[in-house]
């Protein structure tokens, strides 16, 4: 690509939004750059005389390749072993700093974001994280703006009921992963429960490849002793470092000093409600490199 060519620059200028278009939509790094190839591939084809604003126009693309791509993942989930996962992504720190954007990207959002149709998952994104207008989601959508009206506040209200009660701050889970990975180190079980909320859930992610949890564990005694058990039986040398990943603070575990899984959790009136662990290879890619990702 010629870096002086107009659609090369227009691309290049929004590809962090574009990243993050698709991604919230996609749950998937690696699909979501299959998009962004995609759509650059039509947007070299656009005549830019047309364009009256490149970025409404590249999001548009954007938003209609992923839904195309969603509909292959939906399949594609269907038969996917165990309890399925974000790809988690090592993010840069403006990220964080990003409430709004953090929180869009957070495993726990973004698993709610999966009981939404394809349709609703779109308008919901664009809408309530990236701020487009109603014209321009319709034409992304396929949808008369009356209709995306509707559907966003169906999408709102159904992300609303499920959505975590509290914004919690990256210092409160710092603070819990910390606490964490010390009762983790040292095998202490009661330290375990002391942190977990009595309804927790634990989600892990193998696909199939590595060994995990074919379905979510429920209650606090179960989860920390799965934790506890399972640390027991990885027979290698446990590594533990803190993290920033989809924004919020987490844990890159490793064992023997290869990178086993990425641990993130959810928190609900001090304690830890939710725990979403992604082991499985094929979605740990991303875990190594900052991602930007962005609003703008």
């Amino acid at each position: 690509m010629n870096g002086t060519d107009p659609a090369t620059e227009a691309f290049l200028a929004h590809r962090n939004l574009l990243f993050t278009v698709a991604y919230e939509m996609l749950g998937s790094a690696a699909d979501a750059e299959d998009v962004l190839q995609e759509t650059w591939l039509r947007w070299a084809e656009v005549d830019l005389g047309t364009v009256r604003e490149p970025r409404a126009y590249l999001v548009r693309i954007t938003t209609r390749q992923a839904l195309n791509r969603l509909r292959t993942l939906k399949r594609r989930k269907e038969s996917y072993v165990g309890p399925w996962l974000p790809e988690p992504l090592l993010t840069t720190p403006d990220v964080a700093e990003d409430v709004e954007l953090a929180e869009s990207v957070s495993m726990a959002l973004m698993l709610v974001l999966e009981t939404l149709s394809p349709t609703e998952r779109a308008v919901f994104v664009l809408r309530e994280v990236f701020a487009i207008g109603y014209d321009e989601i319709a034409e992304a959508v396929g949808k008369s703006p009356a209709a995306v009206r509707q559907i966003a506040l169906r999408a709102r209200r159904h992300v609303d009921a499920r959505r975590p009660r509290a914004v919690v701050t990256a210092g409160e889970t710092r603070a819990a992963l910390e606490s964490f990975q010390r009762a983790l180190e040292t095998n202490d079980l009661q330290g375990l429960l002391d942190l977990l909320a009595p309804d927790v859930v634990l989600v892990s992610d193998g696909g199939g490849v590595k060994q995990a949890a074919l379905r979510p564990i429920a209650g606090s005694d179960k989860v920390a002793r799965y934790i506890n058990g399972g640390v027991g039986r990885f027979g290698a040398t446990l590594g533990v470092a803190p993290a920033v990943v989809n924004g919020s603070p987490a844990l890159v575990l490793s064992l023997d000093g290869a990178v086993d899984g990425v641990l993130a959790i959810r928190i609900e009136d001090g304690r830890i409600s939710g725990m979403y662990y992604v082991r499985n290879p094929a979605k740990l890619s991303r875990v190594d490199a900052e991602i930007p990702l962005s609003r703008q």
